[in-house]
């Protein structure tokens, strides 16, 4: 973990500036999202990021000091009183300004990276992935210069201090976690981005004197003949030979870091989709593996997101969709309660999200609606939600439920993209009886007559039988849905009986053949979706 200190000294006046209080080196306990409609567990030594607090601050901070937290993060601007500054002091929470237009969410993904537990070299020597900030800092001092760690996607990694030295792009680029787009698009234009990528040294960029853009070298991170990213140093000149030999060699190090970072990334997600595994999966294990997790005995409602098959994208396309949108699902659920939990298991992403008992069930269809709303993708994205379990134990019937409405929704049954069960019921079962029957032998008996009659003479009396059992055999509303006149209606109706051999006064009968045309509904829309 990492100390308080070490934070603001990291990120700099650039994100977080102290208000009040005392930075102590004690290493942080936690990170917690305060939410004041349901408070969160504070563990000793926490950091409290108050989204949305600015009244009362002093007595929140008093009670944090109670708990044991080492500090609140609060948006700037913050003024503090007389009464914040003594309870700042004797609560010995310290109280910082996080910089308006940065997001919170990238703010405490950076906390996270900043935070990685132990030694930043394992065993084996290997640089792990939690010191990308140091690693900056590192090369700041080497450089004398602001540094900035990127992605190949112009994603901002890592920052180093001095970043008040910069112009206000790189000031922009460190509050959104993004380069902005005009400079990256100058940049592309320029040719800037493939001359990094095709040297092995440190390429110099001029100066943008129409946007204020002070000069920059860059140096391409590789891992074998990929790109990973790119390191950016603002100077005013180009590297002499000792300098640029220094980032070259830097560079090596960072590549280190982002490669032990990314299967990092990857351990992670897999032992999160273990442990959710095995907390849906029922048995024995899945307490423990709920309590792993995070989750608590409480109600809650499983989810179930997939995208329907795309025959214009490749396997690999589909794959790298699916992971983006479960990565963006996770963050939505989270953003709707702080322990939802989310991991991708084989081609679907379940996630798990607590909910009280009252219109539990509604409330998750709009948060699972809401989230395709705001999602962009160019597959179409599927989600089942389950009934609500009561408890921990109840979690495994959520998520079939949940597997079943997302059946009903992959089969192309229904022109909608997200189902509850109890909606989808009747469909559900209908796919189950499918299942049962072999392909053959749908359709059989007079069904079968009917349709082989149909196909023989161009006729349509397996339309009008259907639109008949359709209207309860209200032959006036039949022929209005066919466009034909009801005389007509019924001369076609008995001649469907007559070539199906059906006594259509027979319940059963009636039964029969309106689970038949059903079943061959289901089958062709699963056929052309």
């Amino acid at each position: 973990m990492t100390s308080l200190a070490r934070v603001l000294e990291e990120f700099g006046s650039t994100l977080l500036e102290l208000v009040c209080g005392e930075l102590t080196q004690r290493e942080i306990g936690g990170v917690v999202i305060y939410d004041p409609l349901d408070e969160p567990e504070v563990p000793a030594d926490a950091l409290v990021l108050g989204v949305g607090l600015h009244e009362d601050l002093a007595g929140f901070v008093t009670r944090l000091g109670e708990r044991g937290a080492l500090g609140l993060v609060v948006r700037a601007p913050v003024t503090p009183d007389a009464d914040l500054l003594a309870a700042a002091e004797k609560s010995g929470t310290a109280v910082l300004a996080f910089a308006r237009g940065a997001s919170w969410n990238h703010l405490a993904g950076m906390l996270r990276t900043l935070s990685g537990e132990g030694d930043p070299y394992g065993a084996s020597g290997q640089a792990r992935s939690g010191d990308l900030f140091a690693v900056a800092n590192a090369i700041a001092a080497l450089l004398d210069a602001p540094v900035t760690i990127e992605d190949r996607n112009s994603r901002l990694l890592a920052f180093s201090s001095r970043q008040d030295e910069a112009d206000p792009s790189r000031v922009q680029t460190i509050l959104s976690r993004q380069v902005p787009v005009h400079y990256t698009r100058i940049l592309e234009e320029r040719g800037v981005f493939q001359a990094i990528y095709r040297s092995e040294r440190p390429v110099f960029v001029a100066p943008l004197p129409e946007s204020g853009e002070l000069p920059r070298a860059a140096i391409a991170v590789r891992a074998g003949d990929e790109i990973l990213g790119t390191i950016w140093v603002v100077v005013p000149e180009p590297l002499d030979e000792q300098r640029g030999e220094s980032l070259y060699e830097a560079s090596k190090l960072v590549a280190m870091h982002l490669v032990w970072q990314r299967a990092d990334a990857d351990s992670e997600r897999r032992m999160r989709a273990d442990l959710l595994s095995a907390a849906l999966g029922g048995g024995p294990e899945n307490r423990e593996a709920a309590r792993r997790l995070g989750l608590r005995d409480e109600p809650a409602i499983v989810m179930a997101l997939t995208v329907a098959p795309a025959a214009a994208e490749t396997p690999a396309q589909v794959g790298a969709e699916r992971k983006r949108l479960a990565d963006a699902f996770a963050m939505h659920l989270t953003a709707a309660h702080p322990r939802s939990v989310t991991a991708l298991i084989g081609d679907v992403a379940y996630g798990v999200l607590p909910l009280d008992r009252g219109g539990a069930e509604e409330r998750a269809t709009l948060i699972a609606g809401e989230f395709l709303a705001r999602v962009g993708s160019r597959l179409r994205p599927l989600i089942g939600v389950g009934r609500l379990a009561r408890d921990g134990s109840a979690l495994t019937r959520s998520r079939s439920s949940a597997e079943q409405a997302l059946r009903v929704l992959r089969a192309g049954v229904l022109d909608r993209q997200v189902a509850l069960l109890d909606e989808v019921h009747i469909e559900a079962l209908l796919l189950e009886l499918s299942d049962l029957i072999p392909q053959a032998d749908l359709p059989s008996g007079p069904v079968a007559r009917i349709a082989a009659y149909d196909r023989e003479h161009q006729a349509n009396l397996m339309e009008t039988l259907r639109a008949w059992l359709d209207a309860f055999g209200d032959v006036a509303l039949a022929s209005t849905a066919m466009f034909v006149h009801p005389n007509t209606f019924r001369y076609r109706l008995r001649r469907a009986a007559s070539v199906g051999g059906i006594d259509l006064g027979d319940p059963d009968a009636r039964l029969a053949t309106m689970i038949q045309l059903r079943l061959m509904a289901i089958r062709a829309a699963g056929r052309n979706s």
